[in-house]
């Protein structure tokens, strides 16, 4: 096991496993792995499936990775989670206690668990801390995704507290960019909007619904600021407890439509769905922890969006946009 009484971790000659690498996460620490001197290391579904115990126990052991991000999981918005609560907390937690049970098995040097903002509770002090976890009950829209997550975290800590195993996890907030999912059933509010209203222009329809009153405030940080921050998690943080990574600053879903349609040069309106659900009234994570190791976001929203805007445009045929 890797000593845990030094922080730093040299991904000079290491072999990275990047679990998840199709994913939106997964392909920006890929891309930002290629600037490190690391060997790096993806599997295919066909080549692994997480989801089975035996097959990822052979895999990592036949592999031997020194580090392991887990970055796979099976996401979406709240439809999703309303509609396939089963699959989201089984699969997750397949995923991750797999992945994390056949590291320590294979004696991996440094695992980094990815976790999301959902984990803390609707109604968590702002901005959340770290510690406002397991303080109040869970947001119901996606409590199934958060219950598998908020395993993970504590499964990263039971290895590392019984077997000193150098586990950590990172809660991302919000996360968009290229390669996000544009479904309009299964997509985050960022990248639907983002359809939504590009395909109103395309028709050029008077107005584009946002779900509910717009009044939910939310935090967004680009993925490829975030697979930076966990590069650097990786090398120089090794703690037990999570670690927050987020922008710093949030915006009302009424004012980020706005801001996409300025964007996208739509003209129309922008009216309110008050028949579907806000979610929580606002997530803002206190991310000081991590700026007091030395990292700070270096993209704006309005610079993230007008990049995941043109990848959008040039993968249209992918995302099934509707050009008429």
């Amino acid at each position: 096991m890797h000593d845990l009484t030094s922080t730093r971790f040299e991904l000079t000659g290491k072999k990275v496993f990047v679990a998840g690498h199709n994913g939106m996460v997964g392909r920006a620490l890929v891309r930002r792995l290629q600037n490190e001197e690391c060997h790096l290391l993806t599997a295919s579904r066909a080549q692994v499936e997480l989801t089975d115990q035996s097959a990822t126990l052979a895999f990592l052991q036949e592999a031997r990775p020194d580090a392991v991000i887990v970055a796979a999981a099976r996401v979406g918005g709240i439809w999703a989670n309303n509609e396939y609560p089963a699959e989201f907390l089984y699969e997750n937690l397949a995923i991750e206690t797999n992945i994390i049970r056949g590291a320590f098995a294979s004696k991996v040097q440094k695992l980094l668990f990815l976790g999301s903002s959902c984990i803390y509770p609707k109604h968590a002090p702002q901005p959340i801390e770290e510690e406002a976890l397991l303080t109040g009950p869970l947001e119901p829209t996606n409590e199934w995704y958060a219950i598998a997550k908020i395993a993970g975290i504590k499964l990263c800590e039971a290895f590392r507290v019984q077997y000193g195993c150098d586990f950590i996890s990172a809660m991302p907030t919000n996360l968009y960019g290229p390669g996000d999912n544009f479904d309009l059933t299964s997509s985050h509010v960022l990248p639907a909007l983002v359809r939504k209203v590009h395909e109103a222009k395309l028709r050029e329809a008077p107005y584009v619904e946002v779900w509910g009153t717009g009044a939910p405030h939310r935090e967004f940080l680009h993925c490829d600021d975030c697979a930076d921050a966990l590069v650097f998690l990786l090398k120089n943080y090794s703690e037990q407890k999570h670690i927050n990574v987020g922008f710093g600053a949030d915006i009302a879903i009424l004012d980020l439509a706005h801001k996409i349609a300025g964007i996208v040069g739509y003209q129309g309106r922008i009216d309110q769905d008050l028949s579907k659900p806000d979610g929580s009234p606002k997530k803002l994570m206190n991310s000081d922890r991590l700026k007091q190791l030395g990292w700070a976001p270096s993209i704006s929203l309005d610079q993230g969006i007008s990049q995941t805007y043109q990848w959008f445009l040039e993968h249209s045929a992918e995302t099934e946009v509707l050009h008429v």
